[in-house]
């Protein structure tokens, strides 16, 4: 294939914008940038983070977390009360909208891993179970990044986007 040609047809894919398969799917609903920090020593908790996107016209929620990597693994947020943020446990799940998303990033939901049964090592993959009210269950892989990352253009921290965006308690 010429330059010329080359150009025009990646010129084309740019303007008719390009459809990349999801890291993860389970019918309508895919998992993409699904990641945890490395531990640092003495570290006995880790959380995850995933964008989930629901391509259905149905709504779908996040209800639960499994994995061995902890003895317990259970779907966070954190609020802020009298200017103090605070984790808390979200009771119910979390909603992914009809054609929206819901981000678990830094700052909002995110999976809580408490008690290690391993610290989370650089490179390494956490095999996780996400389990949605209506797609249900999909094995995902929580890819370990350096303890210091922190995604550059993280948006608004684990919102959702889409009609009737909230968490259910």
């Amino acid at each position: 294939m010429n330059f010329a040609r080359l150009a025009g047809v990646v010129a084309c894919a740019l303007i008719t914008g390009t459809t990349w398969a999801a890291d993860f799917a389970a019918g309508p609903i895919e998992l993409n940038d699904l990641w945890v920090r490395a531990s640092v020593p003495g570290q006995i908790n880790g959380a995850g983070y995933v964008e989930i996107n629901n391509k259905s016209g149905q709504a779908d929620r996040l209800v639960s977390v499994q994995s061995d990597a902890a003895a317990r693994v259970e779907l966070h947020t954190v609020l802020t009360e009298n200017g103090v943020a605070k984790m808390r446990q979200v009771e119910g799940g979390v909603d992914v909208p009809a054609h929206g998303s819901a981000r678990l990033s830094p700052g909002g939901f995110h999976v809580m891993f408490l008690q290690l049964t391993a610290p989370f090592k650089l490179g390494a993959t956490i095999p996780v179970v996400l389990k949605f009210e209506k797609a249900g269950e999909v094995r995902v892989d929580f890819a370990v990044k350096p303890p210091t990352y922190n995604p550059a253009s993280q948006g608004e921290h684990g919102m959702m986007t889409g009609d009737h965006a909230g968490m259910k308690h």
